[in-house]
């Protein structure tokens, strides 16, 4: 198993940086449609995909050849969506709430590897899911304010994720990762330029600084992600996401000052609890089928 020094301190800077992002993300969708911001983001993006792509083996023609050009437009749109109906929900259920309830991907992605990918989950992993989507039940449950109709965007959001989680595992059977990342960030720029000018409004000088934090954060992320998976493997990395809720929950309160409710502060920590573990039993029954191969190929 690959663990270096290098891996966590790239790690811990993705997520930290992803949660400076989503901050960002919040205070520009006050004033600002998510189409206008999504789009100046994708043309930071798209320029950092083409750099990598440029550098990778084979190049720019390389990135481009794939051999599922179907998947690859759907993992783009997929993330598109879920950027836009993320930085509406920042705005309109708040960013603590949100990105807990974003903490139920992991569950989510177990239960539909199960009729998408054919994966076989036992009663472990089973009863993580419960437990995580039970966690998930007390996240959306009305507080004191009542019930915020627009909760239900970062449950759809957390459920994208999950889709992008299984599609992105379906196209890494045949393409590379450069591959994946082009698509990724090229699919997003074409629909977010397609669909951006008519939501267009005058940024001012203050909120135009403010957007290239936000594009600056983007691949600042991306790239200390990238470093991440070099050094350490992808089921000690994953656990390590959820600091971004740590620290997202911390921006929440000190810059926009919303208040943790009982439910979320609950509800995440058991979804957190059962992601982590959902994870672990995952990376536990990929190890023994691995095992189970190379006693075979004896």
């Amino acid at each position: 198993m690959k663990s270096t020094p290098l891996g966590y301190t790239f790690t811990f800077l993705a997520f930290s940086v992803f949660a400076i992002q989503d901050g960002i993300s919040k205070h520009l969708g006050v004033s600002y449609s998510p189409v206008q911001v999504a789009m100046v983001r994708y043309w930071a993006f798209v320029a950092f995909a083409l750099f990598l792509a440029s550098r990778a083996p084979g190049g720019l023609s390389a990135a481009v050849a794939t051999k599922r050009p179907l998947l690859q437009v759907l993992r783009g749109l997929i993330l598109f969506s879920q950027i836009l109906i993320s930085i509406v929900a920042f705005t309109k259920v708040g960013l603590a709430q949100s990105q807990a309830i974003f903490a139920a991907g992991p569950i989510f992605v177990a239960l539909l590897s199960m009729p998408i990918l054919g994966e076989k989950v036992g009663w472990r992993r089973w009863t993580a899911i419960v437990f995580g989507l039970v966690g998930v039940v007390i996240m959306l449950s009305p507080t004191a304010g009542g019930f915020n109709a627009y909760i239900w965007l970062p449950l759809i959001c957390a459920v994208l994720g999950a889709v992008y989680g299984i599609v992105t595992r379906l196209v890494s059977r045949d393409d590379q990762p450069s591959t994946s990342f082009f698509y990724l960030a090229i699919v997003g720029f074409i629909g977010a330029s397609l669909l951006g000018p008519f939501f267009w409004v005058p940024f001012t000088t203050i909120d135009w600084a403010w957007m290239g934090g936000l594009c600056c954060t983007g691949i600042i992320g991306h790239f200390a992600l990238i470093r991440a998976y070099e050094n350490l493997d992808a089921v000690i990395v994953q656990p390590i996401s959820y600091w971004q809720l740590v620290i997202g929950a911390v921006i929440a309160i000190t810059v926009f000052g919303e208040v943790l409710r009982w439910n979320t502060v609950v509800g995440a920590t058991i979804v957190v609890g059962a992601g982590l573990f959902t994870v672990w039993r995952e990376w536990v029954v990929s190890r023994r089928v691995r095992r189970a191969e190379e006693e075979a190929r004896v």
